[in-house]
């Protein structure tokens, strides 16, 4: 059995980013990519490389319908990225 333990110290905290959804991977599962928000009006400029993602506000039996383009913030929770987005 895999043990996962979390330590929190003063000043921890989950890592979060904002991130664009570049599409639909499986279930709700979606491939993202990190974005540097700018100047108000720019578009944000997307940065480093692919990533997968969970739609928590989607079934996990059912094909995910969020569109691509939409953007999100992600969270870090143990070893997946998370975000949740209401379609």
């Amino acid at each position: 059995m895999k043990e996962i333990s979390t330590v929190a110290s003063p000043g921890a905290g989950q890592a979060g980013w904002a991130v664009k959804v570049k599409g639909n991977n499986s279930y709700n599962v979606y491939d993202v990519r990190a974005v540097v928000i700018g100047e108000a009006g720019s578009v944000p400029a997307e940065t480093g490389g692919q990533m997968q993602a969970v739609n928590l506000a989607e079934p996990f039996l059912q094909q995910g319908q969020l569109a691509e383009g939409t953007y999100v913030a992600m969270l870090r929770v143990g070893d997946k990225n998370v975000f949740y987005a209401p379609v």
